[in-house]
């Protein structure tokens, strides 16, 4: 009876959105009303995350039932948004509650679809894992179209999306499926883990990819910190009581980078918390989060313990993305092995993958990785130099302030053993 009676409430009340590129000279004003329910907070910011928005400011309120948000968000080259089509397609997408749905992003979500499998990776995270498990997909066949990967706290975790090389559809023969979950597992199971890997096989991608990828490393305790992890400095977090109102006081003071309020919201919506009332403002390439929470079940946190998981969990998912690694783009015809033989290069050349995205569209492969040396180190230019030789220039390309040396002409490439295997195409 009560979930009707929510669902009438919603009906009568149905969410509104309201968009205001005017009051504002350095940012679009985009605010929510609606009946508040759980995790309605993240959806929102899920939409605008998906659309690559960045949201300079932010404030919540909840109290009461209802819902109330207002964002300040710019385009990520600091400008209002003024394509009709990305406003017309938040105001539809959050009225109409398909939130939910994945976004037009197939990069960072993608649509539910029969036409891949999805694969399911976490376990220990060492030099050359995501190497060997592209050379595993590679001899049976199956051909990469879509992927995320995320290391933290040597700790890995990976959605991928495969297609049968054959026929270019999902896999679905359970013999097959058994095979590939068994092979993998040994690769997850090649050195002495201190937890058991996980492996699950889908016929189709029905849940967000990021969002799912934060689920799986929370899962997998990546925000319990290892003897010789160093903790970092430039992220300070704080959980107070708040007696007078029965509240839990969080506050946050990290740099800012793409996607933050997205990652905190998703740690506090799977550990059960309720934001009542929250701020977010960035200046000067920093942000300053603060919420008032509760857990779902009505009571602020209540122990030492409990607000010190809530310190580690919510370090933990802003450092899962926070990128200071080198980033190298590939863009190249897809091919079967095309990822296998990359990840190869970089392993035999001591680069260990921090995080990676793949993607295809209409044939042609744009992946994207964030790479340090084997101690977590930055990487010598002339290794950066040798493996463009190998791969080509114009496949992989330098993003950041890597000084490459020019003592290589592109001609040099082809006399490298790798490059019969990349057509260079300029993206």
């Amino acid at each position: 009876m009560d979930d009707v009676y929510a669902k009438f409430i919603e009906r009568m009340n149905p969410t509104r959105v309201v968009i205001d590129n005017e009051s504002c000279e350095l940012a679009t004003i985009i605010e929510v009303v609606s009946t508040n329910r759980h995790g309605i907070l993240l959806e929102v910011v899920q939409v605008l995350a998906d659309l690559d928005l960045i949201i300079t400011k932010a404030y919540v309120s909840s109290d009461g039932g209802w819902f109330m948000n207002v964002f300040n968000m710019t385009d990520c080259d600091g400008n209002k948004v003024r394509d009709e089509g990305i406003l017309d397609y938040i105001q539809k997408t959050v009225e109409t509650d398909a939130c939910c749905l994945e976004s037009m992003r197939g990069s960072t979500g993608g649509m539910p679809s029969e036409e891949h499998t999805s694969i399911e990776l976490t376990g220990t995270d060492r030099p050359g894992l995501l190497s060997e498990v592209f050379a595993v997909l590679t001899d049976l066949r199956c051909n990469v179209v879509n992927g995320e990967i995320w290391t933290h706290n040597s700790r890995a975790a990976a959605v991928i999306d495969v297609t049968e090389h054959s026929t270019g559809q999902a896999i679905e023969d359970p013999k097959r499926l058994s095979t590939i979950k068994q092979l993998l597992c040994n690769v997850l199971q090649g050195n002495i883990s201190f937890m058991t890997p996980r492996i699950t096989i889908s016929s189709s991608g029905v849940t967000h990819r990021q969002r799912r990828l934060h689920q799986m490393m929370f899962a997998y305790r990546d925000f319990e910190r290892l003897k010789d992890v160093e903790h970092s400095s430039r992220i300070h977090v704080c959980v107070l009581d708040c007696n007078d109102r029965d509240y839990t006081v969080v506050s946050i003071r990290s740099k800012d980078r793409p996607k933050l309020l997205f990652d905190t919201l998703c740690t506090l919506t799977d550990m059960q918390y309720v934001v009542f009332h929250g701020t977010a403002i960035t200046e000067r390439m920093e942000a300053y989060q603060e919420y008032y929470i509760r857990h779902i079940d009505g009571l602020p946190v209540s122990s030492e313990a409990e607000r010190q998981r809530v310190i580690e969990c919510l370090e933990a998912a802003i450092q899962r993305r926070a990128s200071e690694e080198l980033e190298l783009e590939l863009c190249s015809d897809d091919r079967l092995g095309l990822l296998s033989d990359i990840t190869r290069i970089f392993r035999e050349n001591g680069l260990c993958i921090r995080q990676a995205e793949m993607a295809t569209r209409g044939g042609t492969a744009k992946d994207t990785f964030f790479v340090t040396d084997v101690s977590g180190q930055p990487i010598d230019p002339k290794i950066i130099d040798l493996i463009r030789q190998q791969i080509g220039q114009n496949i992989l390309q330098v993003k950041g302030n890597l000084s490459l040396s020019p003592k290589f002409p592109r001609e040099m490439a082809r006399s490298f053993l790798f490059t019969n295997l990349f057509k260079s195409r300029i993206c």
